[in-house]
């Protein structure tokens, strides 16, 4: 199971459904000019746990700390939890990541992934313990062009303004390119509207963005979960401005799944 969720769970943080699911927290203080989000996470209506993003998007540069727990009846038999960071420079509209690191454990097993990386190119990948591929000729071939020019799963949640208005539609029309450090795939947003939204102290519009799933490589064309994510369009991320408009990031992440609709939606929200 730990290698399905870790796994799993670093891929829909790039879907926009956290692999929050599979990582785990506590609390955090926020820093003047950071920003700070507490989400809770259901699964077909179902609470499944809670998480925190926090971020420094201070300058040019930006690092991130996502944590979550899996709590009630869930939490207490699968125990999960663990964190993720992810680092980098925004330059000319562009995210461009700097390392990864992500730790999870469903209370029995635990796993690590370290990513080394450069301006968007990946130098270095380390999982521990490696995960078991049972079928490795089924899979697409990663080739070193396909570790260029790409975001990690955790940096792909800070997605730089492209327009004055940070709530313009071309916020939403971009593609992220996204690499776990064992599949690399593309997360293609497109405008779908505005909504308002208000939780604690914080009351907003956020740019709603339709979401789909473009493997590249590294995955299994023919199995069941891939082809019905591909098919997905029940994908949706709600974005906010932070950082005086000059980012966005998710106040609200809508994902169908094949065993229902996997929500994470903001309770507390620091734009810094």
């Amino acid at each position: 199971m730990i290698k399905r969720s870790v796994r799993q769970g670093a891929r829909l943080v790039g879907l926009l459904v956290p692999g929050l699911v599979a990582l785990a927290g506590g609390s955090t203080v926020a820093l003047a000019g950071d920003v700070q989000a507490r989400y809770g996470i259901s699964l077909a209506g179902l609470s499944l746990g809670k998480a925190v993003l926090q971020g420094s998007l201070n300058g040019a540069d930006y690092d991130l700390n996502v944590s979550a727990t899996l709590t009630g009846l869930v939490g207490a038999v699968s125990k999960g939890r663990g964190a993720a960071t992810a680092r980098g420079g925004l330059g000319n509209g562009s995210v461009l990541t700097n390392g990864f690191s992500l730790s999870a454990t469903n209370g029995t097993d635990s796993r690590t992934i370290q990513m080394a990386a450069t301006s968007g190119s990946v130098r270095s990948v380390v999982i521990e313990p490696p995960f078991e591929d049972k079928a490795p000729e089924q899979r697409v071939p990663l080739s070193e062009k396909d570790k260029l020019n790409v975001m990690d799963p955790i940096s792909a949640l800070i997605m730089p303004a492209k327009a004055a208005d940070p709530l313009d539609a071309a916020n939403c029309n971009r593609t992220l390119p996204v690499f776990d450090g064992t599949q690399r795939f593309n997360i293609v947003l497109s405008y779908a509207g505005k909504q308002a939204v208000k939780t604690g102290s914080y009351a907003g519009t956020a740019l709603v963005c339709s979401a789909r799933y473009v493997p590249v490589a590294g995955h299994r064309p023919e199995r069941r979960v891939t082809k019905f994510m591909v098919e997905n369009k029940a994908m949706d991320a709600w974005l906010v401005p932070v950082n005086g408009g000059k980012q966005l990031i998710p106040y609200r992440i809508s994902v169908k799944t094949m065993i229902g609709t996997a929500v994470v939606e903001a309770e507390s929200f620091n734009p810094g």
